[in-house]
């Protein structure tokens, strides 16, 4: 239970971290879609290991095959099945945690609940299930696109580092142009640095990412538990390592008077547009036609390289100590995903809206 997302456009991952693989199921995707699968490749390289000094060292090409529901280059209409197989994952980096439990990860919830974890790289608890979730956000962006909605997300902090600009103040085409995925040259390297620092302590650090969705068409959203922004935030924080989720004005609105906050209508060529935008694109849960802004919280990895004291199955105190190839900061491999997730959310939705109108 609880590896599927979505109701018309449904994503279901499978698959551990060192297992012979991972993949996704896609049921619901609608018939002749011509996928780009070079799009989907270049996706995956953004969100895999080892692609710069501040990532894991883990090597993975992240070649995929379609087992199912493409065919002469479109879908079909029928479940539409990708396979990652793991190429270099190292099973022994892990058997020190065999009969232990990491602090604040998920170890100890795992074997709890299920009395059988795989503790080799987390199982299933891995980030490395995220490669299926932005296999499926790739197909779901191509979709998008032909609606003219455009998903960008980038780390605008990193510790205490933050780049301080709104979505309108971002230039885009600078998220790619360095290795931290901020678009702000000198900020995105003080970014480094502390990346950097606290890999060289053996520690790890956490960080913000914040995302835009444009040309949301009015109207995605259903009241009152399927709410376009209670679904994102579903989608968010199902992502591991996110703490935190706000849309929006989101914590900040609480300084502001409702006089101050209150998004003014007005019209412009025939379209209903708002003066602000602190509504983030969504009102009673329901897109208003306004870009939907957020931003997602992400914790400091759970597996650092010192000494720590835990417990072991037995509930005996010991030290541990991690070791193999880990994070130092999940932000930067992670702004893919969020857009993933997002694109996923929105398409489901927009689904559901295209239904529903007709």
């Amino acid at each position: 239970m609880g590896n599927t997302f979505g109701k018309l456009f449904r994503v279901t991952t499978f698959g551990e971290s060192h297992g012979k693989g991972i993949g996704v199921v896609i049921d619901g995707c609608p018939s002749n879609i011509e996928l780009d699968l070079n799009f989907i490749h270049t996706e995956l390289q953004r969100r895999k290991p080892g692609q710069s000094k501040i990532t894991t060292r883990r090597e993975e090409n992240e070649y995929f095959e379609i087992l199912s529901g493409f065919f002469e280059g479109k879908t079909t209409g029928t479940p539409l099945t990708f396979w990652i197989a793991n190429q270099d994952s190292k099973s022994k980096d892990y058997e020190h945690l065999k009969n232990a439990y990491r602090p604040s990860h998920a170890d100890f919830t795992y074997h709890q609940k299920y009395q059988n974890y795989d503790y080799r790289g987390g199982g299933r608890s891995s980030a490395r299930e995220t490669a299926a979730r932005v296999i499926a956000g790739a197909v779901a962006k191509q979709i998008l696109q032909k609606y003219n909605i455009h998903i960008y997300a980038w780390v605008s902090q990193v510790g205490k580092i933050q780049l301080l600009k709104n979505y309108q103040e971002i230039d885009f085409s600078q998220i790619e142009s360095n290795i931290v995925r901020c678009p702000d040259d000198i900020i995105a390297k003080a970014m480094e640095n502390e990346i950097l620092k606290v890999k060289k302590l053996g520690d790890t650090v956490g960080g913000v990412i914040s995302a835009v969705i444009l040309n949301v068409p009015l109207g995605l959203g259903e009241p009152v538990f399927d709410r376009l922004s209670a679904d994102l935030a579903k989608a968010m924080l199902s992502i591991n390592a996110a703490k935190g989720f706000e849309y929006g004005s989101g914590f900040e609105g609480v300084t502001m008077y409702g006089s101050e906050h209150n998004d003014i209508f007005y019209t412009e060529n025939g379209n209903t547009k708002t003066k602000t935008n602190f509504s983030g694109g969504i009102q009673g849960g329901i897109s208003n036609g306004m870009p939907i802004y957020f931003r997602v919280a992400f914790k400091p990895v759970a597996t650092i390289l010192k000494p720590q004291k835990s417990i072991n199955h037995q509930g005996n105190e010991i030290v541990l100590e991690g070791w193999g190839r880990h994070d130092p900061c999940v932000v930067p491999r992670a702004v893919p995903i969020v857009e993933a997730m997002a694109a996923i959310t929105i398409l489901d939705h927009l689904l559901r809206w295209k239904s529903f109108i007709l």
